[in-house]
């Protein structure tokens, strides 16, 4: 069974203090690259979100390359074409999407590309909204 990893699952596993943090945890420990993909555009968010988090003790960046280099090892990178990126901004235009759900259109599109039977997100309501022919695929860890 493919699955594939939304940046929320991760960032909820790299991270203690989450409140999804041991389900996050359980999930992606058990990642492998044969069965398991994230988006390219998932290492940028984590990279951007682990780096300011309000947070008493702030994540160095070179910690948070840590944490994206283990994505890399347990994961499949998903990347899009240009035709495939643009065809997602196309669809998204379309539908109406605005704002920050267009990085959820383009991951989904990831997911898409990597036939994941799987798609583990903490952003339940924002995905089936997004592809709801997807929405039985969609689920949190």
């Amino acid at each position: 069974m493919k699955e594939f990893f939304d940046t929320s699952v991760w960032v909820a596993a790299f991270w203690r203090g989450h409140p999804n943090h041991d389900a996050s945890l359980k999930v992606v420990s058990a990642a492998q690259p044969r069965r398991s993909a994230s988006g390219l555009h998932t290492l940028a968010e984590i990279y951007a979100t682990m780096t300011a988090l309000p947070v008493k003790d702030v994540i160095p960046p070179d910690q948070v390359l840590l944490f994206i280099q283990e994505v890399r090892d347990r994961c499949t990178i998903i990347t899009l074409t240009d035709i495939e990126y643009f065809g997602t901004l196309q669809h998204a235009a379309e539908r109406g999407l605005a704002s920050g759900r267009i990085y959820d259109a383009l991951l989904l599109r990831c997911a898409m590309k990597s036939k994941a039977d799987l798609i583990y997100t903490w952003n339940l309501k924002h995905f089936r909204a997004i592809e709801p022919k997807l929405a039985s695929k969609i689920r949190t860890p």
